[in-house]
């Protein structure tokens, strides 16, 4: 492994930078008829927010759980308020969301 040093990891530390976490979870209307329609809604924004560059990592989950994703916002808390409550599967109940402060490391992606 890798050996880190004290000097190497204050430096990095020293240019993390803010983001905001949301941890998206099954709502009430989650099992409604109909709700493909309005989750594919969901998706075509997060794709728009995406390619604004306001929602830098997008992670579905579906593994059976009330988990239903996590996102990573390059944006302020209130923004992402804003942004997840004009959300058509937030507004319809199907998903309801948590948003955390979070820091991490400019350029941080997923492996292709």
């Amino acid at each position: 492994m890798t050996e880190i040093t004290d000097d190497f990891m204050r430096q990095m530390i020293s240019r993390t930078r803010n983001y905001c976490a949301v941890i998206l979870k099954a709502g009430p209307n989650r099992n409604q008829p109909g709700v493909e329609k309005i989750i594919w809604e969901h998706g075509r924004r997060n794709f728009a927010l995406r390619a604004e560059g306001l929602l830098s990592i997008v992670c579905p989950v579906s593994d059976g759980s009330d988990l239903s994703g996590v996102g990573i916002f390059s944006v302020d808390i209130d923004a992402v308020k804003l942004i997840m409550d004009g959300d058509p599967a937030v507004k319809e109940g199907v998903f309801v969301y948590e948003i955390h402060a979070c820091r991490s490391f400019p350029g941080d992606s997923l492996p292709e």
